[in-house]
């Protein structure tokens, strides 16, 4: 609805248009005016009124062709139309009403009459755009909501994607290099080559070779299970990096990807809470027969670290001397003994107890490497 509602007179004959007029505008209604159908359809198009008094009786285009014409058109449909006669003849008003007007008045008419009659036409139109507005309203809400649908289906299914490809990528890579890939959102720059300074922890078990080749394969495998959610829950809680498994050796990491000042400290610290965890599984290990100790070799040094492999299967990997020496001492260790470089006891030397062990000639080194043992983690003060 216009304010004030804006009404459009269709009358041939001037003096009618002007009476119309000047008793419309004087209750506060604007009014345009046309002299002939075809004007009355031409302005009904141009300012879209809100009520139209059309007489039935003209040149060029008679009223009731008017209304048929308003009637088939989407954008004036809704316009309420008032017929005006001369004739008492009802042949024309019921035409005209079912042509599709809304009321009709018969000339002269009475002043209260029209007043009565544009009112309640104005009332319906105001009714009816209240319910288009509604609609309209309900309709972009429906939209809008099926948009929000859509975003939402897209999200869940990009997040489902995202852990879907997460799961996979932890299975096959260290859970830390992992989630920094999903992070970065591409992983080709984290895994490019990169040289730094680590801890490296090598562990695995005593006596493992010959108990696999006599125990049945479903035992084998079950030890494995048992000792590798053993060590698993330790290297999780040190925050270590696992970088891969050998057999029944593992190999983990401190300092890559995620930097960590004290990556000796945490080492050690996880290699000694290791050894007590195993201890607990030997005790059940020896009374299913199985004659299976643990030993660690711990090394500090730079190494060369990032991506090996093809394209449809790749690692993640830390490359040079550390990674042999701490091997190497792995396989000097007896049962339960936790063996480290002398660059390893110079970061912790004052939060364990240990013991020198010697000069030790390992495989791949020219000369004797000092090796310790660490006897027992005594950790910081509290």
């Amino acid at each position: 609805m216009h304010d004030p509602p804006r009404i459009l007179a269709v009358d041939d004959t001037p003096e009618n248009l002007e009476i119309l007029r000047m008793r419309l505008e004087a209750n506060g209604y604007e009014v345009a005016t046309a002299a002939d159908g075809e004007e009355g359809l031409a302005k009904a198009r141009e300012l879209t009124p809100d009520l139209i008094l059309l007489d039935i009786m003209m040149p060029k285009l008679d009223g009731i062709s008017v209304v048929r014409m308003l009637k088939h058109d989407q954008s004036l449909r809704s316009i309420p139309v008032i017929l005006v006669t001369a004739k008492a003849d009802t042949r024309d008003v019921v035409e005209g009403l079912d042509a599709g007007g809304d009321d009709y008045l018969t000339k002269p008419f009475e002043h209260r009459a029209l007043l009565a009659r544009v009112r309640s036409m104005l009332r319906q139109k105001a009714l009816h755009d209240t319910v288009a507005s509604q609609a309209k309203r309900l309709e972009d809400q429906a939209a809008r909501l099926s948009d929000w649908n859509r975003s939402l289906e897209q999200t869940v299914a990009e997040q489902v994607t995202e852990l879907d490809r997460m799961a996979r990528l932890r299975r096959f890579l260290p859970e830390q290099v992992a989630d920094l890939i999903v992070a970065a959102g591409n992983g080709d720059a984290l895994l490019q080559s990169h040289r730094r300074e680590v801890t490296v922890v090598f562990c695995d078990l005593r006596g493992f070779t010959a108990f696999a080749e006599t125990a049945e394969p479903e035992a084998v495998m079950t030890v494995l299970a048992e000792y590798h959610s053993c060590l698993g829950e330790q290297i999780v809680r040190h925050e270590g990096t696992l970088e891969r498994f050998v057999g029944d050796g593992m190999v983990v990491v401190f300092n890559d990807p995620l930097p960590c000042a004290d990556h000796s400290e945490r080492a050690v610290s996880m290699a000694a809470a290791m050894r007590d965890a195993i201890d607990e599984h030997s005790e059940r290990w020896r009374k299913r027969d199985y004659l299976l100790g643990f030993g660690i070799g711990i090394a500090r040094g730079h190494a060369t670290i990032g991506r090996i492999g093809f394209d449809q299967r790749s690692d993640y990997a830390v490359i040079g001397t550390v990674s042999n020496h701490a091997a190497r001492l792995c396989e000097e260790a007896k049962s339960r003994q936790i063996l480290v470089s002398q660059r390893v006891l110079g970061a912790v030397e004052s939060l364990v107890e240990s013991v020198l062990v010697g000069e030790l000639t390992l495989k791949g080194f020219r000369r004797p490497m000092p090796a310790y043992e660490i006897v027992r983690w005594i950790g910081r003060p509290s």
